[in-house]
């Protein structure tokens, strides 16, 4: 199931790009939470705090328990963490989103697919692993959603291929693809043909012919 993990946060009162700059200067990163029934609310988390979440994480989907201070208030909202914007050039953390989610209600998410393995065909046989579908549109709770489905491809020979219905789905959890997509193929190795030599080509080149003028003779004819 997705990790899941407690983070504090904080209300911000004050939003707009000089107040931002200022939080990130003193090791703070601006962000939100909506969805749900409540109104969005600003919020300001530590940046490492929400850095050591991501960098622990083994997928996109990481499911959090927001302690909100409020007003002298704590409280706790379930979420997903939805987006994270970085900084162009440094790759710093700039914002993160917040999804709120109920946890007695079904969400859809996006799960990547990882596989496992080395593939037979690939192994004995020189042939390459291909994968259609990165990732799988499911539906589950919350307390039921993976972080990433891995499937195990090392049975797979040349030709074989392994579809959606193929995978093996955590309990409580369905996805809505196509059950006849193809998620992972082995194909035959390429073929590199070799075009023939012309022979005239491999022949050495015919030098053209040259005749030369004879030179007249420069001694006058004796009478």
């Amino acid at each position: 199931m997705a990790k899941q993990v407690k983070l504090s946060a904080r209300a911000r009162t004050h939003i707009g790009g000089s107040v931002a700059n200022k939080l990130r200067a003193e090791g703070l990163i601006p962000a939100v939470i909506y969805g749900g029934k409540e109104e969005s609310l600003p919020l300001q988390v530590g940046a490492r705090d929400i850095t050591n979440v991501l960098s622990r994480a083994l997928g996109e989907n990481i499911l959090v328990e927001l302690e909100i201070e409020n007003g002298g208030k704590t409280t706790s909202r379930m979420a997903l963490i939805q987006e994270v914007q970085h900084a162009t050039l440094s790759g710093r953390i700039v914002h993160v989103d917040f999804h709120a989610v109920n946890m007695n209600e079904a969400l859809h998410a996006s799960v990547p697919i990882e596989p496992q393995g080395e593939p037979a065909g690939v192994k004995s046989f020189g042939g390459i692993l291909e994968q259609s579908l990165r990732s799988l549109d499911i539906e589950c709770l919350p307390k039921d959603l993976p972080e990433v489905l891995i499937v195990n491809v090392s049975g797979l020979n040349i030709g074989d291929s392994i579809h959606v219905r193929h995978i093996l789905l955590p309990a409580g959890v369905k996805t809505l693809e196509d059950a006849d997509l193809t998620v992972f193929l082995v194909a035959a190795p390429a073929v590199v043909e070799v075009a023939p030599v012309a022979a005239a080509a491999a022949a050495p080149a015919a030098q053209p012919e040259v005749i030369k003028e004879k030179k007249e003779d420069a001694t006058p004819e004796k009478k």
